[in-house]
């Protein structure tokens, strides 16, 4: 796993701020298009999310599938029960079959900014790099954020290992059982 974070300048508010670009990287031994139909699906922000951040949505359930141009409103809880940030916006900008990409827009009454896309790369039949990227500003808690934010996708890939060991195993189970 692969983790770095860089300066970078973003617009919030019509002028330029100081931010920071965290990246997260590992390699996955899942399909490309297995992690494709996981990756789409809320089932699996709650389970990679699991001990560090829960989701609580506040208008209605997640939806089964991501897809573009929804907004969901949640609450976050840091470690499953501390409240975080009032009223999190979630805005899915892009959610892309071709590229194997996903793209939020992100903010709540801290995070000013929490840009994050998630793209993934095939590396053989069933191996892929798997990336989270962020941009992140959140005024003078920017670097205690992002370092914060930093643990959190660590712990994200973590679970998504996890994720792919059992669709291998139940992929080997299957074509056992023929």
């Amino acid at each position: 796993m692969n983790s770095s974070i860089e300066n970078i300048e973003i617009s919030y508010n019509a002028k330029n701020v100081k931010g920071k670009k965290l990246t997260v990287s590992s390699e996955l031994n899942i399909d490309i298009n297995q992690a494709w139909n996981e990756v789409q699906k809320s089932s699996l922000l709650e389970f990679v999310c699991k001990g560090k951040l829960k989701f609580k949505p506040v208008e209605s359930d997640f939806p089964k599938y991501w897809k573009k141009d929804m907004n969901i409103k949640t609450k976050m809880l840091a470690y499953g029960f501390i409240p975080f940030g009032g009223i999190h916006s979630i805005k899915l900008i892009e959610v892309n079959p071709e590229n194997f990409s996903v793209l939020t827009n992100e903010k709540n009454s801290i995070i000013k900014i929490w840009n994050h896309g998630i793209y993934m790369e095939k590396m053989g039949p069933t191996k892929i790099k798997y990336t989270d990227e962020i941009e992140l500003y959140a005024g003078i808690l920017t670097n205690f954020i992002v370092k914060w934010a930093e643990s959190f996708y660590i712990h994200r890939q973590k679970r998504w290992k996890i994720i792919a060991e059992k669709i291998k195993t139940h992929h080997n189970t299957m074509q056992n059982m023929h």
